[in-house]
């Protein structure tokens, strides 16, 4: 394995940490954690250094039981293959299984293998809390954080990095589970390795999210992602597959792999940001998708990018694998262009001040309806055109360009009143909750 610059810098942090009995915050920090029950049971196991080195084996296992690590360092090699270790756990240096409660605090995780996940929570009733700790991952298919079966997942200022193909930083699999992460860094190197993947509810809060390979963030089918200024840096620059032409910061879709449920797939930011350095902002692909965004700062790096591409991919059936959009903002400043394909179908819902700069389906290509309110804005630098608006008489700035409404040209200055379009399958259209108004396996991991 040829590990670059940036992973052996921090393997040797770590290394030294671990010398040193802690490992992710100094000994003022560690005075800060919150205190552990006088009578937890069992007690903590601390300052030791648990090594496994078998295939299919496991460092630590918590097995429908109440168990409580502390300054401790885990490493993990030997290899597995399939579902047993992207389902279940197979391999993975922590396993917590069976309705198990597994406490982790300023642990050092290291694995260097196959399916070689790092932390993981399998099943129902089973939850894993993980506290100033870090997580690092070099093998193929070996997340950092990983849930599956309806598990639970909570995180406090923890440090991922993964460097192996499939290998997201946070990570999900079949049957999903609630994922909630506070504070830290996640950043991933590999190819087809996300800082997030969910097939979960997945909640970041007031982190640091980045990618050099893989896109930022992807939702597979029925699930979600929430981030709460959260600062997003993805440079989806390697594919891992041929299945679409684009790169993209942030992908929903379904693979049609099983590994989540048909549905509506969620994206919502609240503060923060997005940078973008290569490709479109969003994707969406053979599924339903609701993105809420609200007063973050989006910035795509990339010329040629545009902000969201709703599009048929290599992923379902073909003829009817288009992307349908619910795109709810407020207080959000929007540049670049919204492509609709013929497959696809979009409402772009622009509420409280937003503003838009760019043309919107400007291939006539698919069904489009806009909604400005609240003294939202759209300049455009294309013409556009839409099946149904819904504006006041000062919404709109053509800025010299075209704009057409069922077939008919708009006269700026002139308000409307529309309706949203139909999705197929269809989406509800009614306002989600927080915002003013209302309330493939070869993408994975």
């Amino acid at each position: 394995m040829k590990l670059n610059t940036k992973s052996c810098a921090l393997i040797a942090a770590l290394l030294l940490l671990a010398d040193r009995g802690l490992t992710g915050c100094t000994a003022a920090q560690a005075a800060d954690l919150s205190p552990v029950p006088a009578l937890y049971s069992p007690a903590p196991t601390a300052g030791e250094s648990l090594v496994d080195r078998t295939d299919g084996g496991h460092a630590i296992t918590a097995d429908g039981e109440t168990a409580f690590y502390s300054n401790i360092t885990v490493t993990k090699t030997g290899d597995a293959e399939g579902d047993e270790a992207d389902f279940y756990g197979e391999n993975a240096a922590v396993l917590a299984e069976n309705g198990a409660a597994l406490t982790l605090r300023e642990v050092s995780v290291m694995t260097d293998g196959k399916h070689a996940n790092a932390v993981f929570s399998c099943g129902e009733d089973t939850a894993v809390h993980i506290a100033d700790s870090t997580v690092v991952t070099s093998g193929d298919c070996s997340g950092g954080l990983m849930t599956t079966g309806g598990g639970t997942m909570n995180a406090n200022n923890v440090v991922v990095h993964t460097t192996g193909r499939s290998s997201a930083a946070i990570r999900s699999d079949r049957g999903g589970g609630t994922v909630t992460v506070t504070g830290g860094t996640y950043d991933t190197a590999g190819v087809g390795s996300p800082a997030v993947y969910s097939t979960a509810d997945i909640t970041v809060t007031d982190a640091e999210l980045s990618t050099t390979a893989s896109q930022g963030v992807v939702v597979e089918g029925k699930n979600s992602v929430t981030l709460e200024n959260v600062a997003l840096t993805a440079a989806n620059t390697q594919k891992n597959s041929g299945k679409s032409p684009w790169y993209q910061a942030v992908m929903l879709y379904q693979s049609m792999s099983g590994d989540a449920d048909e549905g509506e797939a969620s994206f919502t930011m609240r503060g923060g940001s997005i940078t973008n350095l290569n490709g479109d902002i969003f994707f969406v692909n053979n599924t339903r998708a609701v993105i809420q965004l609200t007063a973050a700062r989006i910035v795509n790096d990339d010329p040629d990018g545009v902000f969201l591409r709703a599009a048929a991919a290599g992923w379902g059936r073909e003829g009817a694998n288009g992307g349908h959009v619910e795109l709810y903002t407020a207080a959000q400043t929007l540049e670049g262009d919204l492509l609709v394909d013929s497959l696809s179908t979009l409402n772009l819902h622009l509420w409280d001040g937003s503003v838009l700069t760019g043309a919107v389906n400007p291939a006539d290509e698919g069904e489009v309806y806009v909604e400005l309110t609240d003294g939202a804005r759209w300049v455009l630098t294309g013409d556009s055109h839409v099946r149904s608006l819904k504006c006041d008489a000062d919404s709109i700035d053509l800025n010299g360009h075209t704009l057409n409404v069922d077939g008919e040209v708009y006269v700026e200055g002139s308000a409307s009143e529309g309706s949203p379009v139909e999705h197929t399958p269809a989406v509800a259209a009614e306002h989600p909750h927080g915002l003013p108004g209302g309330h493939g396996k070869a993408e994975k991991k």
